[in-house]
Parts: C-alpha cells; sequence; structure tokens
C-alpha cells in the first residue's frame, strides 16, 4: 500500500515530536516509541494499492500549492480496535481542495487499485497528526484533553505553522520518497 502525506514545516515537526515525548514520559502510547526512520510527523492524504509513474506525476504536479497554512486545533480521541490520539488539523479550503484533488487523482488513474482506505475519502476525512496508539478498554490517555499540548497564542494546542512538503510511503518497502516541489 502506498500513501501520500504531507509533512509539516520544522516548528509544528518539533512540536508534535514533543508531545510524542511527554507523552512516553508518563508511560502512555505514543508515536515516539515507533523507531523506524520514515516516522515523523504528517497528514495523510489518500492511499492507494499501486502508485505507478503517471499517478505521481499527476500528483506532483497538484503540490505544486505548497507550502500551504497548517493550522493545529487540540486533541482528538478515535476508539475502535485501535484508540487513536491525534492534534486536529482544521479542515481549511485549500487543505481540502488539496485532498480531494489528490483523492480524485488516485481513483482516476487506471491500475491504482480501488483497496484505498474509505475513511480518507473527502465525505469522511477527519484530517490529523497522530500522537499515539493503544490497544484496550478505556482511557488509554487519561486526563484532560489539553494536557500534553504546548500552550499556543490562542490557547492549549492551538498552533499555527505550514504544510512544507509531501511525500509518499510504501508499507510494502518501507520507504519514502519525496514528491512535489523540491523533492528529488
Amino acid at each position: 500500500m502506498h500513501s501520500i502525506e504531507l509533512l509539516p514545516d520544522a516548528a509544528t515537526d518539533r512540536a508534535v515530536r514533543g508531545v510524542w515525548q511527554a507523552l512516553a514520559d508518563e508511560g502512555l502510547p505514543s508515536r515516539s516509541a515507533h523507531r523506524h526512520p520514515t516516522n515523523r510527523p504528517h497528514l495523510t492524504l489518500a492511499t492507494a494499492e499501486t502508485f505507478p509513474a503517471q499517478a505521481r506525476t499527476a500528483v506532483a504536479e497538484a503540490l505544486v500549492a505548497l507550502p500551504l497554512p497548517l493550522h493545529l486545533t487540540g486533541l482528538l480521541r478515535f476508539s475502535g480496535r485501535v484508540n487513536v490520539l491525534a492534534w486536529a488539523v482544521r479542515r481549511d479550503a485549500a487543505l481540502l481542495e488539496l485532498h480531494e484533488t489528490v483523492w480524485r487523482i488516485l481513483r482516476e488513474t487506471p491500475g491504482v487499485g480501488d483497496h484505498s482506505n474509505p475513511l480518507l475519502s473527502p465525505a469522511r476525512w477527519v484530517p490529523h497528526i497522530t500522537l499515539g496508539r493503544g490497544r484496550g478498554r478505556g482511557a488509554v490517555w487519561p486526563g484532560p484533553d489539553g494536557r500534553w499540548l504546548p500552550e499556543g497564542a490562542t490557547g492549549p494546542g492551538i498552533l499555527p505553522g505550514r504544510w512544507a512538503e509531501a511525500r509518499s510511503y510504501d508499507s510494502t518497502s518501507r520507504t519514502t520518497a519525496g514528491i512535489g516541489p523540491g523533492a528529488p
């Protein structure tokens, strides 16, 4: 499976990694525990079974919109088979347009496959940066939502930044490749 991901600017990356470390320091599930070299804060736009050159070129053309504004807005909690703690990303018009464009490109490119994650469809997408994943019932991350987030200018967890670059991630080979502006 291939994913198309946006990467935040350096300051936002450091802020997210700071939350990862704060969670880990309390013995709570955190992305800091994931030690693979490709692990870094990101926002998944779409997934595809394959990512042929035709799709890569079209997605790279769509990514000329980068950099885009990024606004982190507070915590999200997803529960299910795996619980997820995430930093919410504001759904502004430019981000939604880019997401829908990338989604459409992958859906319309022959040979990409139709096994994309339905939670990433424009109708269901909840943009976020994952902070931790954990199993179990009840409160995996106990306490108030603002507990681990840094204080922003307008409140806890409110942080502006930029989506600075993009990459593709291949879950089979566990490798990444830059895509779009500035990519090799």
